[in-house]
């Protein structure tokens, strides 16, 4: 099978990352997305703050597609897959039925993050604080330091890209071979600028950002980055 994106090494492990955001490991028929935030719309709303209350089952279409596409035997969210303790229980009965249904077939993994501690509490999988999978480590938080073969999510990497005439700023992957830190995938996410002091204790080596395009993946080199 063919699978659209930029291949990479890590651990001796290939995978794919994906232009939806998500990262593919055949070998292990795994399929990774970090950070969904769903119901991020609904607990800014209840604060006053309004946002279209559509993130949730703009997010979940675009994973059902990646399931879709790949067929996986496995599923692993790294963590704030919900926004806040209590998005679980404001997910509409549809969109509940629409993650139970892709445990259909495959196990779900959860790894619990800074916004979801206990993970989901009546939705089918199993929550865990970490993942070993091959030779890779997947986590929700990236800690400074070696570590070869780590998979995280947490600080939903963006890159600036110079470009004749002006930038563009798009979430990306970011890795330098060793470790990996994938974009959030989740429609309201946001992002932080691989740029930004928080990713330089992560990498030994200028990384590369692999950009997330229209249908497909761009490696682009450190120099061709610039801050926001």
């Amino acid at each position: 099978m063919s699978v659209a994106g930029l291949e990479i090494v890590l651990a001796e492990t290939k995978a794919v990352c994906r232009p939806a955001g998500s990262l593919w490991i055949a070998a292990a028929g795994a399929l990774v997305v970090a950070d969904l935030h769903l119901e991020k719309g609904s607990a800014y709303a209840a604060r006053g703050q309004m946002l279209p209350p559509f993130d949730t089952r703009e997010t979940l279409a675009r994973l059902e597609a990646e399931v879709a596409a790949l067929a996986p035997a496995i599923v692993v969210f790294l963590g704030d897959s919900f926004h806040d303790a209590g998005a679980e229980g404001r997910l509409a009965a549809d969109d509940a039925g629409r993650l139970e249904a892709l445990a259909a077939g495959r196990r779900l993994v959860w790894i619990t993050g800074n916004h979801d501690g206990e993970g989901p509490r009546r939705l089918p999988g199993a929550c865990v604080g970490a993942l070993a999978l091959g030779g890779l480590r997947l986590v929700h938080e990236p800690l400074a330091g070696a570590a070869a073969g780590e998979v995280a999510g947490h600080l939903h990497p963006c890159a600036r890209v110079r470009a004749p005439g002006g930038s563009v700023r798009r979430r990306c992957f970011v890795t330098d071979g060793e470790r990996l830190v994938m974009p959030a995938f989740g429609a309201l996410a946001g992002g932080l600028n691989v740029r930004h002091p928080a990713f330089r204790p992560l990498f030994s080596r200028r990384p590369l950002a692999g950009v997330l395009g229209r249908g497909r993946v761009h490696a682009v080199r450190w120099a061709s980055l610039s801050d926001d």
